[in-house]
């Protein structure tokens, strides 16, 4: 499949850039992949459009305050957003940099809070591993002086606001530097209501990392490479996916990062781990019948895993639909329901 086949025309205007202020009341494109045909609904009425039995697979991975302005001793600054720790060096993080010029092992960073960092290595290139210079755990450091990083599309300031707005209402495990953003429109309430109609849900966690927002540019996408990210499926998480399943429930996936984590266990039978899984047209999907998604951007490897789900010809139609309707697209956009 070339690159070009992951392109549409998305208007600038479209993208949101602030949530709406009641989550639920997002607009949701419902797609029928048998019918070949699209429902306008919203996403209160979610409820309407799945049956008794299914089985919500909710990403309870929480965003981290992971990026950190520094300067170099020599005064230059340094922009750093932090994505794991690792086992090697101890104590160390891999995070992504961006500097006016290159940065060199050994490099002194000292953070706008004071605390002084230390590159230890690489993990490849642009992915710098830093470790503290004070005895202060890197987590420590990024819990009280972190900032929320915005997708780069959103083209604002972080205020107060996003620091719930950006977040599920079910995120526990903190981990991911982007939100699982098909679950932001989720509400407690919300979940209840499902609940008491016999639509249950279970959570998993996959910590999302530059391997699902970073662009694809190999010109065939088959050859591009998705770096890995961890997840886990617990047992309570895989007992419900089975009853659901032995029942006739169908297994709906919220969110691009829970169709991964699925789909990775499906294929390895490990439920734990850290999965590079890239699914594009041609993939079969082993585990997931129905899936929520947002609206997502051109030439990435989430639009290329709906369009593997779904068809490229529905999806890109479904899209235009989309944008001659005025949804709100991306991170704070309007969702897709795909059954």
């Amino acid at each position: 499949m070339r690159l070009s086949e992951l392109d549409y025309d998305l208007p600038e205007e479209l993208i949101a850039q602030h949530p709406l202020e009641a989550r639920e009341q997002a607009r949701m494109l419902v797609v029928d992949r048998k019918a070949k045909s699209f429902e306008h609904s919203r996403f209160y009425k979610l409820g309407d459009h799945l049956r008794e039995g299914d089985l919500l697979v909710l990403n309870e991975t929480r965003v981290m305050p992971a990026r950190v302005y520094a300067r170099k001793d020599t005064g230059g600054r340094v922009e750093l957003l932090f994505v794991r720790a690792v086992e090697n060096p101890p104590g160390a993080w891999m995070a992504l940099m961006r500097s006016h010029r290159g940065v060199k092992e050994g490099t002194r960073l000292i953070l706008d809070s004071g605390h002084a960092l230390k590159i230890a290595g690489f993990a490849r290139q642009g992915r710098p591993l830093l470790v503290s210079e004070e005895g202060v755990e890197i987590g420590e450091i990024l819990h009280a002086s972190g900032l929320l990083a915005l997708p780069h599309y959103i083209k604002r300031d972080v205020g107060a606001e996003d620091l719930a707005d950006y977040q599920t209402v079910y995120a526990r495990n903190p981990g991911a530097i982007a939100a699982p953003t098909a679950g932001l429109h989720f509400t407690d309430s919300l979940l209840a209501d499902l609940a008491a109609k016999g639509i249950r849900a279970t959570r998993v966690t996959l910590h999302i990392g530059p391997g699902t927002f970073a662009p694809v540019r190999t010109a065939e996408i088959e050859h591009h490479t998705m770096e890995a990210e961890w997840f886990t499926i617990p047992e309570g998480a895989r007992a419900a996916i089975d009853h659901a399943r032995r029942t006739g429930g169908r297994v709906v996936a919220v969110g691009t990062s829970s169709v991964r984590a699925l789909e990775s266990w499906a294929i390895t039978a490990d439920p734990e781990g850290f999965t590079g899984l890239f699914i594009f047209p041609g993939f079969r999907f082993k585990m997931v019948n129905a899936m929520i998604t947002n609206f997502h951007m051109p030439r990435t490897t989430v639009l290329a895993m709906v369009m593997a789900f779904a068809g490229r010809d529905l999806i890109l139609n479904a899209y235009r639909e989309a944008v001659r309707r005025r949804y709100r697209f991306l991170s704070y956009g309007d969702a897709m329901l795909i059954v």
